[in-house]
């Protein structure tokens, strides 16, 4: 039997073409299915876990899904990336693979263009400035080049994108990891048999997805109602029978409680819970839930101000030459409080009573440890829940846990605030597994842990398991779902055909923004449309700016601003105008003038506003937008000052150029593009503007962008670097923009 064994584990290893392969050990599917997945498990780990990790295969194959085991003393990623890649080229193919144990972290630079939001300067820290992500091992079309593996924590591997890769994400497969948070005296291996042994039981169960509750924080999308709103019209969309007798949806704002923290801590361990959704900020080790109440009665508004006055001394204390009394009268005079109210800032009775407090107001590590989280899936729409290149991290307290959890979404770097978290969550009550959903979603940061095969048992109607890979190509078979009684799958095929046809998928795009009644099937249609960038996307952004789903118009103002040529101008103003009252819409639409050319602004806000009779305070306001028009000139012209001196220190000129990565000022890009072409700048400047360049993705000015790039490109004097640059700044450009030629 053994002798067997080890022929099977030599013979697959040969058939992959594997170098190294008497080290590797690969165990075959137990059954023959359509498509397959992998267990990638170091060596130890297997070693010590064989049982469980053979107990899980078997659970995984009765679902209808062979499995591979993967084992070895693994040295870096490349050696799993290899493998996988292999597996996914050969029949049958391979749909997704989970992570078990000691896996290579890759940490990825000169991506950040693939995040929803992150951008540090990557002069800093390196481990601080890269991505940890496992988009390394499921996007095969990315290309890496390898730059070093850290000196102290060795499973850290540092890897740039590719100036000649793709430049968007599109998973080949799914991938999670089953790694669970350890302190000091923990044994990961007792934990992650722990979780297999409870998968496994899990997976015995028919679980329908019939239960759960989404959870906004303070501070989250501006704490706009209509945000909140919204996305519980969106949800109904998406899950209709959770709003009929015997199912359960809740929807739970900070504002319901001055702590929510014990309300939650209380929803997440109830039995017959399903999914919860987390929107709130966070960090490595801690969710921000709540913030001082929300009050208007005088005793409780003066409790909040000596809670705040009272931290701000403390901290005066702390703080390296801090002055406590000079503190105190600057706050007397500053905001006309009696000192009376700082005077108790350190009794130890009230610093008690105020950590207390701090302490309700968050869910941190400490706290989930105290309970059992039974959600089935959780999601934590959050910063740096999700640090797996760390020991310890938040969110794999949930599925490695005591609790029924057993899959989280969290991520490992920064987030946006204005995702789109809910993108056809809708699907996972059609049998999908939750890779497959994630794949389809996620980011550089997006990442599952515990076990992505899992599923809720649901309308079986059709097999979007199978179809996502096997009909990937098939733009004849995802027609036939564009008309889905689930406005998910109409989503899901949409993002199908547009993926197969490209800009041939235009019209019918905008015939499904124009004629859906569903927020999300319009959201998905806007979406694909504005990666086309045509006339059709200009129609449908111009129409979503009163589009009835809030979350529409907030992306309608965000590509008002990526766009910032003159003709949207009036849009943008009409938008913060007609939809003041969405806090977080009129705040992207004001933000999106000051990018756009602040002359012509002025030129055209008071013809605007004379149209809007009805406006309270419309001189005020319109006073205000010229005002701010006039900081928005005087803020330019002096960077640009900066920027533009070559007598300025070089440090300080390149501390401005990156700015334009946040901000992006379309009237200066002619400026930029001439300190771009200019061989007697200093060629770390050059490669900063072309990189920052590349962050305009829908500007008017991009075309500019372009011939810029090629003429770089081209020179026979350009430095290979800044070539390199070029090259990556104009494919994420032309990526972005289909239709551009």
């Amino acid at each position: 039997m053994m002798r067997k064994k080890m022929s099977i584990v030599l013979g697959v290893c040969c058939a992959l073409g594997l170098a190294n392969a008497e080290a590797q050990q690969i165990e075959k599917p137990g059954i023959s299915t359509p498509t397959s997945f992998a267990i990638v498990v170091d060596a130890n780990s297997y070693s010590a876990l064989k049982t469980e990790i053979t107990a899980y295969k078997k659970a995984v194959e009765r679902d209808g899904l062979g499995t591979y085991i993967v084992s070895h003393n693994w040295s870096k990623p490349d050696e799993i990336r290899t493998i996988l890649q292999k597996l996914f080229a050969q029949s049958p193919k391979l749909e997704g693979a989970v992570l078990v144990g000691d896996i290579p972290v890759p940490m990825i630079r000169d991506a950040q263009h693939l995040t929803s939001a992150f951008k540090m300067d990557q002069r800093r820290n390196w481990k601080s400035s890269s991505v940890p992500s496992d988009r390394f091992y499921d996007d095969f079309d990315l290309q890496f080049n390898f730059l070093k593996q850290d000196s102290a924590q060795k499973n850290l591997f540092y890897y740039s994108l590719s100036a000649t890769s793709r430049q968007h994400i599109g998973m080949d497969i799914y991938t999670a990891r089953i790694k669970p948070p350890v302190q000091k005296g923990e044994n990961a291996i007792e934990k992650i048999r722990a979780y297999l042994q409870k998968v496994v039981a899990e997976k015995s169960k028919n679980n329908p997805l019939n239960d759960f509750f989404v959870y906004t924080g303070h501070g989250y999308n501006s704490e706009s109602l209509n945000a909140w709103a919204g996305e519980q019209i969106s949800l109904r969309e998406q899950f209709p029978d959770l709003f009929k007798p015997g199912n359960t949806i809740k929807f739970m704002n900070f504002r319901m409680d001055t702590h929510m923290k014990f309300t939650l801590m209380n929803e997440l361990q109830r039995e017959e819970l399903d999914m919860a959704i987390f929107h709130d900020h966070g960090s490595d080790d801690v969710q921000l839930l709540s913030g001082y109440p929300y009050v208007s009665n005088p005793q409780p508004s003066i409790d909040n101000i000596r809670r705040y006055l009272r931290a701000k001394v403390r901290a005066a204390s702390e703080r390296k030459g801090g002055d406590v009394e000079k503190t105190k009268k600057g706050f007397t005079e500053s905001l006309g409080v009696p000192m009376a109210w700082m005077e108790d800032s350190f009794a130890d009775s009230v610093k008690i009573a105020d950590s207390i407090f701090d302490a309700s107001t968050d869910f941190a590590i400490p706290d989930i440890k105290t309970i059992q989280p039974n959600a089935r899936f959780v999601m934590v729409d959050a910063c740096l829940t999700g640090s797996l290149h760390l020991d310890d991290y938040m969110a794999g307290y949930y599925p490695f846990n005591n609790g029924k959890t057993i899959v989280a979404i969290a991520n490992s770097v920064g987030v946006l605030q204005d995702l789109w978290p809910d993108e056809m969550l809708g699907l996972l009550q059609y049998d999908l597994r939750t890779g497959n959903w994630m794949k389809h979603i996620a980011y550089l940061e997006t990442h599952l842990f515990g076990d992505p095969t899992f599923r809720f048992n649901g309308k079986n109607s059709i097999d979007l398991n199978k179809a996502i890979v096997l009909q990937k190509n098939n733009a004849a078979y995802w027609e036939t779902l564009l008309n889905h009684t689930s406005p998910d799958v109409q989503c899901l095929a949409m993002e199908k055909i547009f993926a197969i046809k490209g800009i041939g998928a235009s019209a019918m795009l905008r015939n499904k923004y124009f004629n859906s009644n569903y927020g999300v099937v319009r959201m998905e249609a806007f979406k694909c449309l504005a990666l086309i960038n045509n006339e059709d996307f200009k129609a449908v952004l111009l129409a979503s700016c009163n589009d009835p789903y809030e979350f529409v118009r907030r992306q309608a103002a965000y590509l008002l601003s990526d766009i910032g040529s003159e003709d949207m101008i009036t849009p943008a103003v009409e938008l913060y105008i007609n939809d003041g009252h969405s806090k977080r819409v009129a705040g992207k639409a004001k933000d999106a003038l000051a990018f756009m050319d602040s002359k012509k602004v002025k030129e055209l806000l008071p013809s605007i506003y004379a149209k809007h009779t009805h406006l309270h305070n419309a001189k005020e306001d319109l006073d205000y937008q010229l005002k701010q028009q006039e900081y928005t000139m005087f803020k330019l012209n002096r960077d640009m000052k900066v920027i533009m001196d070559t007598s300025k220190p070089l440090k300080e000129r390149i501390a401005e150029i990156t700015i334009f990565r946040n901000y992006n000022y379309h009237t200066e890009v002619p400026n930029l593009i001439s300190l771009a072409l200019n061989a007697n700048e200093d060629l770390g400047l050059r490669t900063t503007v072309v990189e920052a360049l590349g962050w305009f993705f829908h500007s008017y000015q991009k075309e500019k962008i372009v011939v810029m790039c090629n003429e770089l490109m081209a020179g026979n004097s350009t430095p290979e670097s800044l070539k390199l640059q070029a090259q990556k700044t104009k494919r994420i450009l032309k990526e972005r923009n289909l239709s551009m030629k």
